[in-house]
């Protein structure tokens, strides 16, 4: 009985722990979203990143407790949707970066249409709305329930959430993956870009941590009896929540806090007031100026305007690139 209290207490404690941390992020960002770094990380979609990590972390507190048919049916039902909501966003600000960068190019400025802030929420809602229909389906064809279990001990009766459906639930992890794959596979695709800009290095290392852990997920939890299944998908969401926390909003909350200096348009372009040895690169560093436009809500025909101005600019013309 002590064991089962402390594991209880444990799990308790690191979602707890997790939610007061997004919390605590989202304030952040919050307080400084007219700063450089927040603008030119599309603030809203990370808002909503924040409040999804937040739920991820909240749906592990229904896997404590005595098994319910309500609880059974929730837990898995409120994991997949909000880890689907969790990468859903991370793809669409990967697909947001591409872009952005792809209309800096002669030509390009025509991609940024499909990827203004009503195409995005509608992506992200899209992408979400499939997995609450595959959940809606697997609740309705077999639902999970609880279950009285004798085969594991002769002198014991385990009571746990049998998933109903083995297929409904390899379809919602399926689909989970299909996700953090292609996100994964896109921001490995935008990693050479602009180091100072470059999320994508840092999507692309927190989707790895993601996808790591799921991996290692699917065979513990097939091999795993009892209580042990369930202490093994609540560590597989803790921990991927918590690496996609640090991986991608670690990096921001040090220079917004610690280092102030960097957080300026000029820091996050690799520009220098003096150095002269990044002066012909101020071409390929216009994304900045675009994507934090872009992420205020203009519209295309304005980004490309700025583009198409961007691009008649001579690699030395810093004064007016200043300005912008």
């Amino acid at each position: 009985m002590c064991n089962c209290f402390d594991e209880i207490l444990n799990i308790r404690s690191t979602s707890l722990l997790g939610t007061s941390i997004c919390i605590i992020v989202l304030g952040i960002f919050i307080y400084h979203r007219s700063t450089p770094m927040v603008r030119a990380n599309n603030s809203e979609l990370s808002f909503l990143l924040l409040v999804s990590l937040k739920l991820c972390f909240l749906c592990s507190l229904l896997f404590i407790g005595r098994p319910r048919l309500w609880t059974c049916q929730l837990r898995h039902a409120a994991f997949g949707i909000s880890f689907v909501l969790c990468v859903s966003c991370i793809l669409v600000k990967t697909m947001v970066v591409l872009a952005v960068f792809k209309a800096s190019k002669p030509g390009g400025g025509a991609s940024l249409k499909w990827f203004g802030a009503v195409q995005q929420r509608g992506t992200v809602l899209a992408l979400t709305s499939i997995q609450a229909v595959i959940c809606t389906a697997w609740l309705v064809s077999s639902s999970p329930a609880p279950h009285k279990n004798t085969e594991y001990h002769n002198d014991k009766i385990v009571y746990e959430c049998v998933v109903g459906s083995t297929v409904g639930f390899a379809v919602l992890l399926g689909y989970i993956g299909l996700l953090a794959i292609l996100s994964f596979l896109l921001a490995f695709l935008a990693r050479n870009l602009p180091d100072n800009f470059n999320e994508a290095k840092f999507i692309t290392f927190s989707m790895l941590i993601f996808c790591a852990v799921w991996v290692a997920f699917v065979p513990a939890y097939v091999n795993s009896p009892g209580k042990y299944a369930d202490a093994v998908e609540v560590f597989a969401i803790l921990a991927s929540s918590f690496g996609l926390l640090v991986a991608l909003f670690g990096p921001k909350c040090y220079v917004i806090l610690l280092r102030p200096e960097r957080n300026t348009k000029k820091a996050i372009m690799g520009r220098g007031t003096t150095n002269t040895s990044v002066l012909q690169d101020d071409l390929h560093n216009v994304p900045l100026v675009l994507t934090e436009n872009f992420n205020t809500g203009l519209h295309c025909p304005e980004l490309v305007s700025i583009h198409t101005t961007a691009q008649q600019l001579s690699p030395w013309a810093t004064p007016e690139m200043d300005r912008m």
